[in-house]
């Protein structure tokens, strides 16, 4: 196990999961991978107050639907169960214990109005509140029913490494007296994931830019347990679509699982997640996961913050979807168009054109029920004045059409393609002034559309009675 690459996603379950929390696990979860190690799912629910029913399984479910699978957790433990910090009271009691023996802890005595008073009278003397400061010269033993707070045992600046970053550093004011176990028995944030990333080896520890200011306390907590610090990995933010703001849950952020609704491809997100602040270098966007997990490295990940782009999202998700075969392809369609429409005899026959004006799947019951395609399934209302082209007279276009009729009226049932209607049609449009004045007529009169796909493919797709119906409506 020595040298192991051991890495972690560990949420808190206050709600739904958004793609600025997925693409840590991801990066976790990727470095893991490259190096053959091991990708701990943990979860720190030790904020009870904020902590939403059926968070934990949410958590799971969006990690499944993106293929990013964990070694060890809640769900299939592992050496380090359990892998909820809930459950793991007694360990960070071992940890404090060490610290108190240590003089490294004490118990908080002091009452909320006390603290508050003590933060009153420094700003009026304008300087920071500091906590150690105020530190009480013969604290109670601690048990249990107060704050137990860290004692930070040297004041200095502190210097650490991030493999994106470099070298960063704290002054000696990054340093103060922090809450280790509440009064209600629960450990903090700060002190409950360097136990367990102690204790798990957890040996890279990837997160965002809003914990390097924190950074100073965890590395006290380190050296007060005489441990080696994990290497720190810290990711740009992902930024709103006007690129101005971090994008957040209060900003409007979705679940990373309303992507799945809409009909996005897992690999799809994967791989727009994976490019939100890491460039592999070159041309190449599009990547399966291997290739990701391949071309993955921590040194490529980028400072400053990526911009959330929805037209990149879509574009990225249809050329994951090129990459389907032709049967997942009508399998995923035939998923999303209304009930009664899937027993259409037409159904089959529009995938492709479904297909070319799609970016996720989602897009196929608007596109059919109220978009362009609605007019295979229901006969379009026509306006006179449109079926008119450019200064051809209402009574050429009459005749025109009827000429169309006529000629497909003789076409059999069975070599009503596509081929044998163009044949058939454009031998009388090139005899006209001009072609438009029979093709776009039959266009208009199929569609109730200017611009559609090809007429002679709406009539084979429609068939020929349809056909010769709309045609003879038009007249």
């Amino acid at each position: 196990m020595e040298n192991k690459v051991i890495t972690r996603f560990a949420p808190s379950p206050t709600g739904f999961i958004h793609v600025g929390n997925i693409r840590t696990a991801l990066y976790a979860w990727l470095w893991a991978r490259k190096n053959n190690g091991i990708f701990i799912l943990r979860i720190e629910d030790t904020d009870k107050e904020r902590e939403v029913a059926g968070s934990i399984e949410h958590i799971q479910k969006s990690l499944k639907w993106l293929g990013l699978n964990w070694d060890e957790g809640p769900d299939i433990g592992g050496p380090h169960a359990p892998y909820t910090q809930s459950k793991r009271l007694e360990s960070y009691k071992k940890y404090a214990e060490i610290l108190i023996n240590k003089g490294l802890a004490y118990s908080d005595p002091y009452t909320e109005e006390e603290i508050e008073n003590f933060r009153k009278k420094t700003e009026l003397e304008k300087k920071p509140f500091l906590y150690r400061e105020h530190r009480p010269e013969n604290p109670p033993v601690w048990d249990g029913t107060a704050p137990l707070r860290f004692k930070v045992p040297e004041i200095k600046q502190t210097k650490w490494n991030d493999i994106v970053w470099g070298e960063l550093s704290a002054g000696p004011e990054a340093l103060d007296d922090f809450i280790l176990i509440k009064s209600d028995g629960y450990p903090t944030y700060n002190f409950a994931h360097v136990v367990d990333d102690i204790e798990m080896g957890v040996t890279h520890v990837v997160r965002g830019q809003e914990f390097i200011s924190s950074t100073p306390k965890f590395l006290s907590l380190y050296e007060a347990f005489d441990v080696a610090p994990p290497f720190f990995v810290t990711t740009p933010p992902i930024m709103g679509s006007d690129g101005k703001k971090k994008l957040s849950k209060r900003d409007g952020a979705k679940d990373i699982l309303d992507y799945e609704k809409e009909g996005y491809l897992p690999e799809a997100m994967v791989n727009y997640l994976a490019f939100l602040g890491f460039n592999p270098g070159g041309e190449k966007e599009v990547y399966g996961c291997k290739e990701l997990i391949k071309a993955f490295d921590l040194g490529k990940i980028q400072h400053s913050g990526a911009q959330w782009n929805d037209d990149k999202l879509n574009w990225m998700n249809k050329e994951h979807m090129k990459l389907l075969s032709q049967e997942e392809i009508k399998k995923n369609i035939f998923r999303y168009l209304p009930d009664n429409m899937r027993d259409n005899v037409i159904s089959p026959k529009i995938v492709p054109i479904i297909f070319e004006r799609i970016s996720k799947w989602s897009d196929v019951k608007e596109m059919v029920t109220k978009g362009e395609l609605l007019f295979f399934f229901e006969s379009p209302e026509i306006e006179k004045i449109k079926l008119v082209y450019k200064n051809s007279s209402p009574e050429k276009i009459s005749n025109n059409l009827k000429l169309a009729i006529k000629v497909l009226k003789d076409l059999k049932e069975n070599n009503f393609t596509v081929e044998a209607i163009k044949n058939t049609l454009m031998p009388i449009a090139n005899s006209l002034d001009s072609r438009g004045e029979l093709l776009h007529p039959i266009r208009y009169a199929l569609s109730g559309l200017d611009k559609s796909p090809d007429p002679f493919l709406i009539a084979f797709i429609l068939g020929k009675d349809e056909t010769l119906s709309r045609l003879q409506k038009a007249v």
